[in-house]
């Protein structure tokens, strides 16, 4: 055999031994390793990075007959993104059927309200989507009158913890001044002792509100792999849907049999902690369900229990009441009122000792200061135990620290899952509540990470398809433009002094959140080896403008090494 044969034969084998899938190049390649390494070729094969480099260097190693190549042009490649707290069928259900108004203010959710009676039958019940006081232009919970734009149909406003309802659903439920309060809630009234329609953890005094809109198994499976798109068209390579049940877990395992998860996902498992505490703990004690079941598209993470309110409706337990303003924003009839507390301190620790016998990470949700305090003295009295820091367990939220909380967390080794769109949306109208002074603590990120306390970013996304316009709005660098300038919806920085670097806040989006998910040896950074996750994006995140970050829009999403969104 010629000389001439043999070299054609090895160049042909040396093709097909490399024949990556994909190779992005002539690029700007941010790998956020610990060089802080930026390469202009990246190449993947069997979804793991395979190489990475100079253009030359990995087109020739690497490039095969089978191999699509695309040229960058000059454009940066970012890890895979990841948004560490979502509620994913919720908000894929919300828009199933139709896209929903804006609801920014009293007259938009009064049109919507009449464009829904004219299409709902007489007598029937109209919801008002889930939407946030706070946000609203008037900063008011809706009263009765405000929601009596119809005599036909009973009408409820979805304010999360807190409702409120018109006359004719007042009447319907029987609702009347001499209703007694439900155990933690409050049929608020006015000056007249008659209801005003706010119904404060008491929604459920409602006869029919609550009657679920019925979505079938196929519906809902839709659903769940429409918002999975839709957060891969984000640039989001991996989410952790925040609250599952049974039906969750049962329509994300179906989705990933059958080869459909455009994006992985962690699992966090939220139970009833209000029913009794043998309940919680006989479910604990009988489900296989544990921190790290699954594998690198689905796998459980966290154990979660819901410890106080919202922020947005006055019922985050805090430790300072919520004053005068209380009334007009939340409905809030006692000054003196802290908020509300779902589980108390030894029924929490008794529920997640059991967790923890069971090998759970730990969470809670927390908004209030009081409510992370309670949290934290049941890591301590867990920590004397057995160290909670290896469980990686962390404060869920978080919104009211402190200089006290922040030492805690850091002497414990309990991480933060943050969520900075709140800083934009929420402190115009907290502030008229609680004071700028003693919202020093509202989500101080930059103290947080100097303190070495890892911390994930997550939008808290649970209605609306929008990346931008949803509640809460889920587009990755919205949210990281929020770390770097706390730049409020009126224009104002909130405590500048807070604000983090660009590479902070995307480490917070990348290694944090892997790192919270035990992922950090496959995902977060591009390294050889590790899961083929990136996203390429349309301008330089870190030279461009500042305003700009939250206009970055991606090009491609990759997870696994195939291409699951690219702008046509």
């Amino acid at each position: 055999m010629s000389a001439r044969v043999l070299i054609a034969l090895a160049s042909a084998a040396t093709l097909f031994a490399a024949n990556a899938d994909l190779i992005l190049h002539n690029g700007k390649i941010v790998t956020l390793d610990q060089k802080r390494t930026v390469a202009q070729a990246i190449a993947f094969k069997d979804g793991r990075i395979v190489a990475i480099g100079a253009d030359a260097d990995v087109l020739r190693a690497e490039r095969g007959g089978r191999t699509r190549v695309v040229d960058l042009k000059g454009r940066m490649t970012l890890p895979g993104l990841i948004d560490a707290h979502v509620h994913a069928l919720g908000a894929g259900l919300s828009e199933y059927r139709g896209k929903l108004p804006p609801l920014n203010s009293i007259a938009e959710i009064q049109s919507y309200i009449r464009e829904k009676a004219k299409t709902t039958p007489k007598g029937e019940w109209i919801i008002v989507p889930r939407t946030l006081p706070p946000r609203l232009k008037e900063m008011k919970m809706p009263t009765r009158e405000d929601l009596d734009v119809t005599t036909d149909h009973p009408v409820a406003f979805d304010g999360s913890y807190v409702w409120s309802a018109n006359t004719l659903a007042l009447k319907i439920s029987g609702i009347t001044r001499a209703t007694p309060n439900p155990p933690g809630g409050e049929v608020v009234k006015g000056p007249n002792g008659e209801p005003n329609g706010i119904l404060r953890n008491a929604s459920q005094l409602l006869k029919g509100a609550h009657r679920a809109e019925k979505f079938s198994d196929e519906d809902q499976l839709l659903a769940l792999e429409k918002m999975l798109h839709l957060y891969a068209e984000a640039g989001l390579a991996g989410v952790g849907d925040r609250a599952v049940t049974e039906t969750d877990v049962r329509l994300y395992e179906k989705l990933k049999a059958q080869n459909r998860l455009p994006v992985r996902v962690v699992l966090t498992w939220r139970p009833d902690a209000s029913r009794p505490l043998e309940n919680t703990v006989r479910d604990l004690e009988q489900s296989q369900w544990t921190t790290n079941l699954g594998d690198d598209w689905l796998k459980f993470g966290t154990f979660k229990v819901t410890l106080d309110g919202g922020q947005s409706v006055g019922t985050a337990y805090q430790r300072m009441p919520y004053g005068p303003f209380g009334r007009q924003l939340y409905g809030q009839t006692n000054p003196d009122a802290r908020g509300t507390l779902f589980v108390d301190p030894e029924k929490l620790y008794r529920i997640y000792h059991a967790a923890r016998q069971k090998g759970w990470q730990l969470t809670a949700h927390v908004q209030g200061g009081a409510a992370i305090d309670i949290l934290l003295d049941t890591f301590e009295r867990l920590d004397k135990e057995q160290p909670i820091a290896p469980s990686r367990s962390h404060v869920m939220h978080g919104s009211f620290l402190s200089e006290d909380a922040i030492a805690r967390m850091k002497r414990m080794g309990v991480s933060l899952d943050a969520q900075p769109d709140w800083l934009h949306y929420d402190v115009p109208a907290l502030e008229r509540v609680f004071g700028a002074k003693n919202m020093r603590y509202f989500f101080p990120l930059k103290t947080v990470i100097e303190a070495g306390i890892p911390v994930a970013g997550g939008s808290d996304h649970m209605i609306g398809w929008d990346k931008d316009n949803a509640v809460n709005p889920f587009d990755p660098f919205f949210n990281m433009w929020m770390c770097v300038s706390r730049r409020m919806r009126d224009g104002r920085e909130f405590y500048p002094e807070e604000r983090v670097t660009r590479d902070q806040a995307l480490h917070m989006y990348t290694t944090g959140a892997a790192w919270m998910e035990f992922a950090e040896n496959s995902r977060g950074t591009l390294e050889k080896g590790k899961l083929a996750d990136a996203v390429v994006i349309d301008r330089d995140f870190y030279t461009c403008p500042e305003d700009e970050i939250r206009r970055i829009q991606p090009l491609i999403t990759i997870v696994g090494g195939r291409v699951v969104w690219e702008k046509k």
